[in-house]
């Protein structure tokens, strides 16, 4: 399809599960569920605070390919293992994109597929109608 691009973060699931970090497509850049691996290393283990915080930069670093910043991003979505970690995901979220103010939706959910994951943030971002 023209127009539509892809950005891959070299993380193994993506070459296992077949999918992009980031698909930009029109004036949308979608990034799907981020984590805070770095390849095969988790930053912030057991603290969902700097899970968050390592995780949202993942997220931007995916839009900086297609040169967006916090200030493009519209919609976030933060999924967390435990409620009692809701307080700390959201003080990092307000630091990175509390200028911003996207929608904003979190979620409580069973698990993931690394049980060490605490949070996984979605973003969407705009890129404007001449993109």
């Amino acid at each position: 399809m023209s127009g539509v691009r892809r950005v891959q973060s070299g993380s193994p699931w993506e070459e296992a599960f077949g999918f992009a970090r980031a698909v930009a497509a029109g004036d949308r850049v979608v990034v799907g569920g981020t984590t805070s691996f770095k390849g095969d290393v988790l930053y912030g283990e057991g603290d969902p605070y700097e899970q968050a915080r390592v995780a949202m930069a993942n997220a931007l670093e995916a839009i900086a390919g297609f040169g967006l910043g916090a200030d493009a991003v519209i919609r976030t979505r933060m999924f967390l293992t435990h409620a009692r970690d809701a307080d700390a995901v959201g003080r990092a979220h307000q630091e990175v994109f509390g200028a911003a103010r996207p929608v904003t939706t979190l979620a409580v959910v069973s698990g993931f597929v690394d049980p060490r994951i605490l949070v996984e943030v979605e973003l969407e971002a705009f890129r404007g109608a001449g993109a």
